[in-house]
């Protein structure tokens, strides 16, 4: 869905509904894809680091999501994935070793002596769980329509789908 909306349906919404509609893209986690959980850290990191980016990255993720399916995870420590992730940041011009510091995960225990330490995106990543939760975001893709789930709207829609949908919905 990202992709469709990324390359049919965000270009034409300033011509096509101006001032109409405002387009929210909210991080939803998948706690049965254990990777995923780190995908979104790796978004998260770049929203810190260049929130100019975050699209970009967003959809470099998609396009490259089957590198980061669990299969292709599992062999590697956290931080090897947390590398990988950084490296496709620089890819793109995010800068590589500040993305990778705020994702890595140290082996020591935290200040208070916990032991649970997170990351420099973890508190970030409590809040997007938190807001969907609110939303009662509970799958994806969810999408809301004036605050409301639309559960008309599916995974596979196309881009003229969405475009039939849009000018039915939108005045």
């Amino acid at each position: 869905m990202f992709l469709t909306l990324s390359t049919s349906i965000l270009p034409i919404l300033p011509q096509s509904y101006p001032q109409k509609l405002q387009f929210i893209f909210r991080q939803q986690i998948q706690p049965w894809h254990p990777s995923s959980t780190l995908c979104h850290e790796a978004a998260a990191a770049v929203l810190r680091l260049a929130p100019e980016k975050f699209w970009e990255y967003s959809k470099t993720l998609f396009e490259h999501q089957k590198e980061f399916f669990d299969v292709n995870v599992v062999k590697e420590t956290r931080n090897e994935t947390y590398r990988r992730l950084a490296k496709l940041a620089g890819e793109i011009g995010v800068e590589e070793g500040k993305m990778y510091e705020l994702l890595e995960v140290g082996d020591k225990p935290g200040e208070d002596g916990g032991l649970n330490v997170g990351n420099g995106v973890t508190d970030d990543l409590k809040v997007m769980v938190k807001v969907n939760r609110l939303m009662g975001v509970h799958v994806t893709p969810t999408v809301l329509f004036n605050g409301v789930v639309e559960n008309s709207i599916s995974s596979s829609f196309t881009g003229q789908q969405w475009q039939e949908w849009l000018d039915k919905n939108i005045k």
